[in-house]
């Protein structure tokens, strides 16, 4: 049987990560309490008058930077949260590479990938039991990072912060 690591501060670290990212936007970002099911943050517009709307984010992490890139949602969770996001904290190398390169040199910086929920579905391996989730295939870069994070942003109707001319 394989032995799994658990690092419950590394994987904590992504739920912060996703919640910077999310606020940095402009988006109100609140953690949801521990083990809550379906959902890690929920976010809201900035502007309470503006809109009442409210997004289930759940966030999933990996801590090798050489994964398959993979992930673990349980089928029943998918209707739980609006969008998923995946972050890879890549923090060295604990697969593949580990056999010929150190731990460390595996070491970059976390990357950020937000996907809509029928996304997630889409790539979720059938009859999977442990509720695999593949991204073979998927196009980065209409949901890594800040293009991503518009996602939540655009759903949420939150304006790009702008600066405030003097006399406006």
């Amino acid at each position: 049987m394989p032995e799994f690591s658990r690092y419950p501060v590394v994987n904590l670290a992504a739920e912060y990560l996703a919640m910077g990212h999310l606020m940095r936007r402009n988006i109100m970002a609140y953690k949801a309490p521990p083990n809550n099911e379906g959902y890690d943050i929920i976010c809201i517009h900035p502007d309470p008058r503006t809109s009442a709307k409210q997004i289930r984010v759940q966030v999933k992490s990996r801590i090798a930077s050489d994964s398959d890139k993979g992930i673990l949602v349980r089928p029943k969770t998918l209707d739980a949260f609006d969008f998923l996001i995946v972050v890879y904290l890549n923090i060295g190398y604990f697969l593949r590479m580990a056999k010929t390169h150190p731990l460390r040199e595996g070491d970059k910086p976390p990357e950020l990938v937000v996907i809509p929920r029928d996304i997630a579905r889409t790539y979720l391996v059938p009859n999977s039991t442990w509720g695999k989730v593949r991204f073979k295939g998927i196009d980065w870069g209409k949901y890594a990072g800040t293009t991503g994070i518009e996602l939540i942003a655009d759903e949420l109707g939150v304006p790009y912060p702008t600066k405030v001319t003097e006399g406006a």
